[in-house]
């Protein structure tokens, strides 16, 4: 035994000092590789830190400072200081709880979602460049072996995350395609025609492809896509999301949900203010998702494009 000032502390064995070492050198290895260690996070004024505090506001409407202090693990004191200089340069607006007040609410003003967008923007970057230097086989490795560490960590079960999220590669607009136009054949009797559709939808992503305003996601689960969906731009400050697709094998799981989440947050970050979508009467579980997320219906009309008679609708998200 020694002592650290008035603590005694246990030699470690040969073996847990090994593992030791081993999570040590990783934590080194990985810092260094995602660039914790620079003074600025993606050459921006902020530290790695106030970038993850401004991002956690970017996932919610308010959120108190006790509740993010809790959540992150951060000093309360270490937080308010963060805080105090975000509300200074106009990043983050308070306002007193109705439900509690003696709470403040923050919130990200439009400044505030203005500076977050090139932080999102160098994240995406930087993570599709570690990405791209492995195969497809080995991106999967690696994004599995980092959810077995964030579950082993987090006391969760592997089932508590069974899929992967990513970005699309070559071969998943294909499958999008195709696996819409199967699923919407065996589920609800529509025709090709919106396979047809799908495929012009897909064709005018890739070719008009906006990496710093649009995204498709691809849910992964096994090596197999079992959901994806797309938010792409509709106007400077609209974006449409599309194509929202979870396959028969991944239902339950809250993929759906997730998905739609996922297009929020971004949409928030890049600084759109209105989300608008289409969808139909029938897709009652895809209806549910929008209306949780807070989607309004707007419109509704009838067509028959796919064969059958079907009820339209436009749900609209303002950001």
């Amino acid at each position: 035994m020694y002592h650290v000032g008035s603590v005694v502390t246990t030699m470690p064995d040969s073996e847990t000092g090994q593992r030791i070492a081993a999570v040590r050198r990783f934590n080194r290895f990985y810092t260094q590789r995602i660039g914790v260690l620079q003074e600025g996070w993606g050459e921006s004024p902020f530290s790695l830190t106030e970038a993850r505090v401004l991002y956690e506001l970017t996932r919610r409407d308010s959120v108190t400072a006790s509740e993010m202090a809790s959540e992150l693990g951060l000093d309360a004191g270490y937080l308010s200081r963060i805080l105090r200089g975000f509300r200074a340069r106009g990043l983050v607006a308070t306002e007193k709880s109705k439900a509690d007040g003696r709470q403040s609410l923050l919130s990200l003003t439009a400044r505030g979602r203005k500076a977050f967008a090139p932080l999102e923007a160098y994240s995406q970057t930087e993570v599709a460049r570690l990405l791209g230097a492995l195969a497809p086989p080995e991106q999967a490795r690696l994004v599995a072996a980092m959810q077995t560490v964030e579950g082993l960590m987090s006391g969760e079960t592997p089932d508590m995350h069974p899929y992967v999220l990513r970005t699309h590669q070559p071969g998943d607009m294909g499958w999008i395609v195709s696996r819409h136009g199967a699923l919407y054949a065996q589920e609800y009797g529509w025709d090709a025609r919106l396979e047809a559709l799908c495929a012009e939808i897909v064709a005018a992503f890739v070719r008009n492809f906006d990496p710093a305003r649009e995204r498709c996601w691809i849910a992964e689960r096994d090596g197999e896509n079992v959901g994806t969906v797309m938010l792409v731009k509709e106007a400077a400050e609209v974006a449409r999301l599309r194509l929202l697709l979870v396959d028969p094998k991944a239902r339950g799981l809250g993929l759906g949900t997730r998905l739609v989440e996922e297009c929020i947050r971004f949409a928030r970050a890049t600084g759109y203010r209105k989300i608008t979508l289409w969808t139909h009467s029938v897709l009652t579980s895809a209806r549910h998702i929008y209306e949780q997320a807070g989607f309004t219906l707007v419109h509704e009309w009838t067509h028959d494009d796919f064969g059958k008679t079907l009820e339209a609708e436009t749900w609209d998200l303002m950001l």
